[in-house]
């Protein structure tokens, strides 16, 4: 499954959006751990949506 990703840089933070997974937002020290910050909130709010349906 491809997931969209709106990512960015503020203040030396990375930070990221899914436009499609309303409210999944996060941020890394660096954009290695933005990406594995992104994996895992990604994979729970997907895991929170199924349990919800």
């Amino acid at each position: 499954m491809k997931i969209k990703a709106v990512i960015w840089q503020e203040d030396g933070v990375w930070c990221a959006s899914v436009p499609a997974l309303p409210g999944c937002h996060t941020w890394g020290d660096n954009y290695e751990h933005l990406l594995e910050m992104l994996q895992d909130a990604i994979q729970g709010w997907l895991e929170v949506a199924s349990e919800r349906e």
